[in-house]
């Protein structure tokens, strides 16, 4: 599989990792009904599920790699023979398959979740990236709990998945624990230590659990992964993945220290696709998130509202439309201006002078104190 050095692989997880979530769970057409808004705002690869955890996920996969085109379509699998077969059966209708295997890399894992060896595990990781490329040509590598794995030990285990077939090597942050230098430094390492690193695609997955998930996965891309594995909303196990539309827009309002390197998100998607999968997942997106929360947007302090009346520049970074947002909410409370109360008169058609202004600002004043936020219908009745 040849890749782009110079293009950043978008792999989603919402439906697989982000779907884990108690609650949160999907029918497979919901599934489908996401995964083609998942097309359409550009990711490069769908993850649809764990096809042998149960007939349902296995059922999602098969429908997904029906419904998607151009997308390549992975099935999440153990480092075992029978998951690798049954997520090969899974994937037979997607026209880009990826099989994603893998096996613990920490000596915690190894330890206390396999009770197994380094050697002994080196072996299964191998025996299954052979086994996954007998079915299909792109396979990637998951060393799970990569962000507590021994350095040299998990350059080894990538040297010898990426000798075995591997396309892609995934270093997974799995509890959340890394800062984002020693992430990125981890990164770094493998870059400079795994002889054969430029024949496949490092992979960053991180999580949430300090909420460094986003910082990591920003750090891993500037020490030279090339895919950032993410859900929308950030959704996901515990606190969370990676957020795939801060990710995005990080990377557009910062385009400059990633000189050419691409993408083909549509970020004018992202307010759709994330109100679908709050809704479809009965989970709602806490309002100060960034990007997609209802306040992401919203300017309620009065200093604020006055610099970004004069020029909206002044207090925001990415606009509105950009993720595709009508425009940003200038919203009325105890706190606001003159400013922004005279905006939203003559947004209703008022037009008052400097005297008559100051009158009714003193009243708008009892009246936000009453009431927190003023509507348009308030703001009528106070003129009359």
């Amino acid at each position: 599989m040849l890749h782009d050095p110079n293009h950043l692989y978008i792999f989603d997880t919402t439906l697989r990792d982000g779907e884990q979530v108690p609650g949160c769970q999907l029918t497979t057409p919901e599934k489908v009904d996401i995964a083609k808004d998942l097309e359409l705002l550009g990711v490069d690869i769908i993850e649809a599920g764990f096809p042998v955890s149960s007939p349902g996920d296995f059922q999602s996969v098969v429908e997904l790699s029906k419904a998607v085109d151009n997308v390549i379509i992975c099935a999440l699998t153990r480092a075992n023979k029978n998951d690798i077969d049954v997520a090969a059966d899974a994937l037979q209708y997607a026209k880009r398959p990826r099989i994603h295997t893998g096996i613990g890399s920490s000596d915690m894992h190894i330890q206390y979740k396999f009770n197994s060896t380094r050697e002994e595990i080196l072996e299964r990781a191998v025996a299954a990236v052979k086994h996954a490329k007998s079915y299909v040509e792109d396979v990637e590598f998951y060393a799970e709990d990569a962000g507590r794995a021994d350095l040299v030990y998990l350059a080894k285990m990538v040297e010898a998945v990426i000798a075995a077939g591997a396309t892609v090597v995934n270093i997974p942050d799995t509890n959340g624990y890394c800062l984002p230098d020693q992430y990125g430094a981890k990164i770094k390492y493998l870059k400079e230590n795994v002889k054969n690193i430029d024949d496949a695609i490092i992979s960053a997955h991180c999580h949430n659990d300090l909420g460094l998930a986003t910082a990591n996965s920003i750090a891993a891309v500037q020490n030279g992964a090339r895919q950032v594995e993410c859900t929308i909303n950030g959704i996901g196990e515990r606190a969370g993945n990676t957020s795939l539309e801060e990710v995005a827009m990080i990377m557009q309002v910062h385009a400059k220290h990633f000189p050419g390197l691409t993408s083909t998100i549509n970020s004018k998607m992202f307010t759709h696709i994330s109100r679908k999968v709050s809704s479809m997942m009965r989970m709602p997106v806490q309002p100060n998130k960034a990007i997609v929360g209802k306040n992401a947007f919203a300017h309620s302090s009065g200093i604020h509202q006055d610099g970004f009346l004069k020029h909206r520049e002044n207090y925001e970074i990415i606009r509105p439309e950009d993720v595709g947002l009508l425009e940003a909410d200038i919203i009325l409370t105890a706190r606001s201006g003159r400013h922004a109360l005279k905006h939203h008169l003559e947004r209703l058609g008022y037009q008052l002078d400097k005297d008559n202004l100051s009158v009714i600002y003193e009243k708008f004043l009892v009246m936000a104190d009453a009431k927190k936020d003023i509507d348009d219908e308030d703001l009528h009745t106070l003129l009359k």
